[in-house]
């Protein structure tokens, strides 16, 4: 699965972006969307329009972690791995007995947005399983990406020449447009588009950039830990409507 999103849906993190990252521009003539299809012929790209693209693959695909993709009311959700509480999360959110993952993933978005009594870090810690996944809303043009804490799925992300953020389930394809400015998405962690990288475990502390250091010494943008220091803020208040759940979360 590929996205990449427009630095105003998303913007990278600074420690990400590593100077001399010979990256390129992912979004120009199509670059990262014609790669993706080139290496995965008769998979389906999908056009944001200028908040970007999403494209994903089903072939050669791990059995055990699956790629789903959903659109609902223009809530698109790209979902790879697995969920060992489905039965559960459909009670909770009150699905019928056919949805699966990906539709579990966008209906706790939707309720977070509209009315959610919990914050968003611990709608995400209740998916327990193999997860990564990437939602985006193009009604508020919000983005909403997780990984598990285990790094179960493989996830990598990266900063384009534009700033724009690309993120895919093959390093191959985020290094081809981001160069050196990429790294694997951090483990327990999600990311939004107001609110930036938070882990779910930890959501009230600070997250800790270390610049990240290849076999050859080179640095190849950053891992992401958790500080001991506690936020000044959480910034998850809701107070109702999509607009404002986007702008504060």
């Amino acid at each position: 699965m590929l996205a990449v999103f427009e630095k105003s849906v998303a913007k990278s993190p600074e420690a990400l972006q590593s100077p001399q990252s010979n990256s390129v521009s992912s979004l120009k003539d199509g670059f990262l969307a014609q790669h993706f299809s080139s290496v995965h012929p008769g998979s389906v790209t999908v056009n944001l329009g200028s908040s970007g693209l999403l494209a994903y693959s089903l072939e050669r695909q791990n059995p055990l972690l699956p790629r789903l993709f959903a659109v609902v009311d223009d809530i698109f959700c790209l979902f790879q791995g697995h969920l060992e509480n489905v039965a559960h999360l459909k009670q909770q959110y009150g699905l019928n007995k056919t949805a699966n993952e990906v539709i579990i993933v966008i209906e706790a978005y939707r309720t977070l947005r509209d009315r959610g009594p919990y914050p968003a870090a611990q709608v995400v810690r209740d998916f327990q399983g193999k997860f990564a996944f990437i939602l985006f809303d193009s009604g508020s043009k919000t983005a909403f990406i997780a990984a598990d804490a285990d790094g179960c799925v493989p996830f990598y992300w990266g900063a384009d020449a534009d700033g724009n953020l690309v993120l895919a389930d093959e390093k191959e394809v985020v290094t081809k447009s981001c160069g050196t400015s990429s790294a694997p998405f951090p483990k327990g962690f999600f990311f939004t588009t107001s609110g930036g990288l938070s882990s779910f475990e930890h959501p009230l502390n600070e997250v800790k950039p270390v610049p990240r250091v290849d076999s050859s010494g080179q640095v190849c943008g950053a891992t992401f830990k958790v500080d001991e220091a506690k936020k000044e803020s959480t910034g998850m208040s809701r107070v109702g409507s999509a607009a404002n759940w986007s702008n504060n979360i």
